[in-house]
């Protein structure tokens, strides 16, 4: 991984794959480069750090070439250098190819054709693939030529195991690139007497009138003007043709230093538009028709399963105390990466949910195609529409929230709660939840990104807490019932983006040995929000104070905490179910700006991808 982009057409190739680089760099990576077809030969150029640091490389190169695939690499085989950078050219200089997924027995493949002559130059499971295509090529029986370079591909992957999204080159097929995949995302961009791949739609934004998704075990031939697909058995593939709406949001940074910052403040239009469109019309529950169920089938749902990854496994948690408390309904939340290796039993009447931003995550899409071979059905939120995790789930919901750019998940977290908070209102209306209570929640959520305004108005006293404390090496988040997953969350943001250790914890749960961390050297962020408990939260505090923990509270009740914490953050009183949408803002600007404090690359901090295709 982690992006990829392909051109073949009668336009200059270089600036057109350049330019769909820089449109995926918010997926993270450590290196890009790229191969183009000139006088017969490939022409590679590959570059450590960022695109900007390959645009300049291949700046003064004039030779125009019509056909080329590059990449972003984000390391999983070898460290990262200019000579584990994609694209990997074969040992016979016949094949460049680019490849996002890991080749899990690449080992035995490249000892197989290094006993037949094939040398290596990198650390990477890649380069095993390419000169396996070229081993396939070079000892074809009874292909044609005109179909050779196709089957080369075909043939090489079907002793792959693990997961692939490739792009591969041949000089002697100068208008073809033949791409594959195989659990890592890669699509078909259609244009006028061009064609392009990306492994993003962004890759080729605005160039594309229309697009095909390639679906798992498919190879393409892609030419200008057509484009033939096969799996890898060899069965000929029917495939759909979709028209893409380009009504993008706008890139530009609009006044702000980074895309984090700028996608933090756009949570109040994010919201608005999750939740437009799905309030019912006496305005008591919620309506998610994408869900694809009667209220017949919403009623027999004994369980809910939710599976996810990160940012969205919180959003997850948060959902399990909302359907709870509000639907009644048994949630249990797993880690995507654990489930389909697990053999845990599951209720028959058990609805399965998977929460990605991406729509593309390999841990959470196959936890759910397990959740699917068992008999489940199996229900996605998204912010992708036409995302691997949207086409193949049974029905869903899409996030609307915009794309989402630097790394760090903040509105995409915030839309993926009030969509399930929605689904909670929803079953909760159906089974025993009043008409009066359901009107409660929904004018919060209708108020909802008026308080998440409100609450970003203390964005200037955070930034000034935020320094004071950006010097710290480890932090405590703390907070209770359903303001657990955003301490959660509010130590992943720190860890992400500031790269200090940071600690999610039940409040409560603190004194039960972690206490032992609390000193001056380790602040403590205390969430406190909810009435029930508030005189709960204030005994957590003082047992940190009484220990000489510094303190930062995000409360509505500010009086509670005088005299007790160091730092104050007030936020507005809210409905107890929308609370820990609003909780998370401050959370969301602390790791902010104390990243900025400390000099850190914000929208694209180390060793991080944007959406992770490998297990």
């Amino acid at each position: 991984m982690c992006g990829i982009t392909g051109y073949v057409g009668l336009k200059n190739a270089s600036p057109i794959l350049i330019e769909g680089l820089h449109k995926l760099e918010y997926r993270g990576y450590d290196s890009a480069g790229l191969a183009l077809l000139k006088d017969g030969k490939i022409s590679v150029c590959k570059r450590t750090g960022r695109v900007a640091n390959l645009e300049a490389a291949v700046a003064g190169d004039n030779a125009k070439s019509t056909i080329g695939i590059s990449h972003t690499r984000w390391a999983t085989h070898g460290g990262v250098s200019d000579v584990n950078a994609h694209p990997h050219v074969s040992s016979d200089g016949l094949f460049a190819m680019v490849h996002n997924g890991i080749i899990e027995n690449f080992r035995g493949i490249k000892t197989f054709l290094e006993e037949r002559g094939y040398t290596f130059k990198s650390q990477t499971d890649s380069e095993a693939l390419v000169n396996l295509i070229a081993y396939h090529f070079k000892n074809r029986t009874s292909d044609s030529d005109e179909n050779r370079f196709l089957e080369a591909v075909r043939k090489a992957l079907r002793h792959v195991e693990g997961t692939y999204g490739i792009a591969v080159l041949c000089p002697l097929f100068p208008g073809t690139i033949v791409a594959a995949r195989k659990g890592s995302p890669l699509i078909i961009g259609i244009g006028k007497n061009e064609r392009m791949v990306s492994s993003d739609v962004l890759g080729f934004a605005g160039r594309a009138q229309s697009v095909i998704y390639l679906d798992d075990n498919q190879v393409a031939s892609i030419s200008a003007d057509e484009c033939d697909i096969v799996s890898v058995s060899n069965v000929p593939v029917d495939f759909e043709v979709k028209d893409v709406d380009w009504a993008l949001e706008n890139d530009d940074l609009g006044g702000f230093k980074h895309y984090m910052q700028k996608e933090i403040f756009e949570q109040p239009s994010a919201l608005e538009n999750a939740i437009r469109g799905r309030i019912s019309d006496d305005e008591s529950t919620a309506k998610l028709d994408g869900l694809n169920m009667t209220p017949s089938e919403l009623r027999q749902v004994d369980r809910i399963m939710f599976c996810a990854c990160g940012t969205a496994l919180h959003a997850c948690k948060t959902a399990e105390y909302l359907i709870e408390k509000y639907a009644r309904i048994p949630v249990e939340v797993e880690y995507a990466s654990e489930f389909r290796y697990r053999n845990s039993p599951i209720d028959k009447n058990t609805l399965f949910f998977v929460l990605s931003q991406s729509g593309e995550t390999l841990d959470t899409l196959e936890a759910m195609r397990e959740a699917r071979r068992k008999g489940y059905k199996t229900l996605a939120i998204t912010n992708a529409v036409g995302s691997t995790i949207s086409r193949e789930s049974d029905g869903g919901l899409y996030q609307y929230a915009g794309k989402e750019i630097g790394v760090a998940s903040t509105k995409a977290f915030t839309s993926q709660v009030a969509i399930c908070l929605m689904m909670a209102l929803k079953i909760a209306r159906m089974r025993d939840m009043s008409f009066s209570e359901g009107r409660a929640i929904v004018e919060a959520l209708k108020e909802l990104p008026r308080s998440v305004a409100e609450a970003l108005k203390q964005a200037p006293l955070i930034e000034k807490i935020a320094k004071k404390y950006a010097s710290y090496e480890k932090f405590l988040f703390l907070g209770r019932l359903d303001e657990y997953p955003v301490a959660l969350e509010g130590a992943l943001k720190l860890k992400e983006i500031s790269y200090i250790y940071a600690e999610g914890y039940p409040a409560a749960e603190m004194k039960h040995g972690t206490i032992a961390l609390v000193c001056k050297e380790c602040p403590s962020f205390l969430f406190a929000n909810s009435d029930e408990i508030m005189s709960k939260v204030v005994s957590s505090a003082q047992e940190i104070k009484a220990r000489g923990g510094s303190i930062i509270v995000a409360t509505h009740d500010p009086k509670a905490f005088e005299g007790l914490a160091d730092d104050i953050i007030p936020l507005p009183k809210v409905h107890d179910a929308v609370r820990p949408i609003v909780s998370v803002v401050p959370a969301q600007l602390f790791a902010y700006y104390v990243a900025v404090e400390r000099g850190c690359d914000v929208d694209k901090p180390r060793n991080l991808a944007k959406a992770v295709t490998v297990e």
